[in-house]
């Protein structure tokens, strides 16, 4: 049996009988204006993180939601497009597929707002995606991606990418692991299936968005998440994971590299009101900007004794310098 298999039955047993916290942690249950979560789609949360941001989903976004586990952030997305079939959900597991239409009917019972025909699902595969080219306008998946392995995750990135509007959004939460991993772990199927044993460091995760061709990556979140400890798992040691949540740009690569950000900021204190680098990037007397690693290093690199530049936090929240 393939990992891929594996990971159907893991997912079919956790659409036939909810396993709350079957793999992951919480994710938040937003609390907007008139939305209410069913129980049953929160017994049935599968996600590591959020991929719900309200500066992603102005103007009614065409969306696409890939794993739809109990339908939760599914409901979440029609929240913010309110048209038959402004939402796509797509799973591979047929038993997923119809406990979220069945989450919907109770859905509906709970939000006025909220018709079932919002959400379009559809079986598929994340490999092959049943969408048109550059027809999405924010792409969604959560602790899907570190299920993969390399050559898996390559193909499901470039369908993503496929799938995108230019400039569109591809918004992501998965678990990352900066430690070696063992063998034995890394080709425990079941351990991959529950979103553990196939997490990427994050330098690693980024650069297989960025070789796809996503010309900005921002990451926004770098949050605990597990423990793999030598009792209860294959290791020899404890090993740390965490999880990040991620949005690829389909921005034009520029000409010197991808605009990635780490969440560092630049702080000019010098005697002018301001300091002009002549390459569009202008820092306010004594106001944070954010900057993407790329602008930090060539600012570091002028030497100049009046300019901080933070390390990274993991936290970027939009605006700057790109």
């Amino acid at each position: 049996m393939s990992y891929l298999e594996t990971t159907k039955d893991v997912y079919k047993e956790a659409a036939l009988t909810p396993d709350v916290g079957l793999c992951c942690t919480t994710n938040p249950i937003w609390e907007l204006p008139g939305l209410k979560i069913p129980k049953i789609m929160q017994e049935m949360n599968y996600g590591c993180g959020s991929t719900v941001h309200a500066r992603d989903l102005t103007n009614n976004p065409k969306m696409l939601y890939v794993g739809v586990g109990g339908g939760m952030e599914l409901l979440q997305f029609a929240y913010f497009n309110r048209n038959k079939g402004g939402v796509i959900g797509l799973d591979v597991v047929d038993e997923m597929l119809e406990a979220s239409r069945k989450n919907f009917i109770e859905a509906e019972e709970q939000n006025d707002w909220f018709k079932s025909e919002f959400v379009d699902l559809r079986k598929g595969d994340a490999m092959n995606l049943p969408v048109e080219d550059n027809s999405i306008d924010v792409a969604a998946q959560n602790c899907l991606f570190n299920i993969f392995k390399a050559d898996d995750l390559k193909k499901a990135i470039a369908e993503m990418y496929r799938v995108l509007k230019p400039h569109g959004r591809l918004v992501m939460s998965d678990p990352t692991c900066e430690q070696p991993m063992n063998e034995t772990l890394r080709n425990d199927e079941r351990l991959r299936a529950l979103c553990l044993s196939g997490s990427l460091p994050i330098a690693e995760y980024v650069k297989m968005l960025t070789d796809a061709g996503f010309g900005t990556i921002e990451i926004r979140a770098r949050k605990p998440y597990r423990i793999l400890d030598p009792v209860n798992y294959p290791t020899e040691e404890l090993i740390y994971i965490e999880s990040i949540e991620v949005a690829a740009i389909k921005d034009p690569m520029p000409e010197d590299g991808p605009c990635i950000f780490t969440g560092k900021a630049a702080i000019y204190f010098g005697e002018e009101e301001y300091f002009d680098d002549g390459k569009g990037h202008t820092l306010l007397k004594n106001q944070p900007l954010a900057i993407c690693d790329k602008t930090a290093g060539a600012i570091a690199d002028l030497g100049r004794k009046d300019i901080f530049i933070s390390e990274s936090t993991f936290h970027y929240d939009g605006g700057g310098c790109c």
